[in-house]
């Protein structure tokens, strides 16, 4: 598909500084691009790499010159690289396909109106389905579950009885919402299983990634606010209450009866301890493990976690070892005090016989 840089202008509301008339057939990153290709640029402080694209055309920030280069600027270029992308490769929202007659739909569950229900869904009785929503092959949506308008399930997501979905959201394959709580009572010498009789509440707009799992609460609800971005691999314990707008990357692991304000930010692998409570707008960076709650905009690194200041000087320590012990080991051997050699290393251990 060709169309004009001013075509593409057009559709993103933006100016041409250039060749309008010039053709582009496809569009691709700044690595990725070839001639006849548009890419973009996110910041003026990347537009040495553009020089050196091989692309005939941009999306930049305003203001932005490059010489050879024909030049859409917008006020958003990514979003505008999106719309461009999209309308490149043809995909336009899909019509509503209706309830196939594969799916097994409780006779006593609403379905609104528009839906895309797939083969071999399961929705169980007295659950709701909100209005143009798309279950895909393989969900299954339990007993007394409410889900809003225009959300997505993707293949196999499971969501146990009494589950809340709130507009908009999206889960991806293979997450299970209101599994049981990891809970146990040590009990004459063995451990007897604590009932989970809550459930979880997913607010509006938010998105779960693959594999990701949110137990229910125990007696309440598990929460999950408005607004909250959720990566692959994600595991929240029961009676969480999550905030609103959070964002966590993937393999982030949050204990049980933990609570998060707004705007908190949890990188890969960050590991939460039970009944911890992290503030508003706090930062927890990547594989941190946090043990004491967390206030109002603090920025936390390392295991047990320090403030983003005393972690950089950690860090920076933690370079300094071998020459401090080098250091260290020859103020030793001037004093006399102590063997200076380093101990032999252990031997490897021998393979075992075939």
């Amino acid at each position: 598909m060709a169309v004009t840089v001013r075509q593409l202008a057009e559709l993103v509301h933006g100016k041409v500084s250039g060749d309008g008339e010039l053709l582009v057939q496809s569009a691709r990153t700044l690595e990725e691009a070839q001639p006849g290709d548009i890419t973009f640029l996110d910041h003026a402080r990347h537009a040495a790499k553009l020089g050196h694209s091989a692309a005939s055309a941009a999306i930049v920030p305003a203001g932005i010159t490059v010489i050879g280069k024909t030049l859409i600027e917008v006020a958003d270029p990514l979003a505008a690289f999106i719309a461009i992308v999209r309308h490149l490769l043809g995909k336009t929202a899909s019509a509503p396909t209706g309830i196939d007659p594969r799916a097994a739909v409780h006779p006593s569950a609403i379905v609104g109106d528009d839906p895309s229900i797939d083969a071999c869904v399961f929705v169980g009785a007295g659950s709701t389905i909100g209005r143009r929503v798309h279950l895909h092959s393989g969900v299954v949506v339990g007993k007394n579950c409410r889900l809003g308008d225009d959300v997505i399930l993707y293949p196999n997501v499971v969501l146990y009885d009494d589950t809340a979905v709130g507009d908009r959201a999206i889960i991806h394959a293979n997450a299970t919402i209101g599994a049981d709580g990891f809970g146990y009572r040590f009990q004459n010498g063995q451990h007897v299983k604590v009932p989970q009789l809550g459930n979880v509440v997913i607010g509006s707009d938010v998105e779960i990634g693959a594999n990701s799992t949110i137990d229910r609460g125990t007696f309440g609800a598990t929460v999950i606010g408005d607004g909250t971005k959720i990566d692959n691999l994600v595991q929240i314990g029961h009676n969480c209450r999550i905030g609103k707008h959070n964002v966590f990357a993937g393999q982030v692991g949050i204990a049980g009866s933990c609570s998060t304000g707004d705007y908190v930010v949890m990188g890969g692998q960050v590991g939460v301890a039970d009944h911890i409570h992290i503030g508003n707008g706090a930062m927890v960076g990547a594989k941190t493990g946090i043990v004491e709650n967390v206030r109002d905009g603090q920025r936390m690194f390392l295991y047990p976690a320090h403030e983003e200041h005393d972690a950089a000087r950690i860090i920076r320590c933690i370079k300094k070892l071998p020459a401090m012990r080098k250091d260290l080991l020859r103020v030793l051997k001037e004093l006399k005090l102590a063997e200076t050699r380093d101990p032999p290393a252990a031997a490897a251990p021998e393979a075992p016989a075939a």
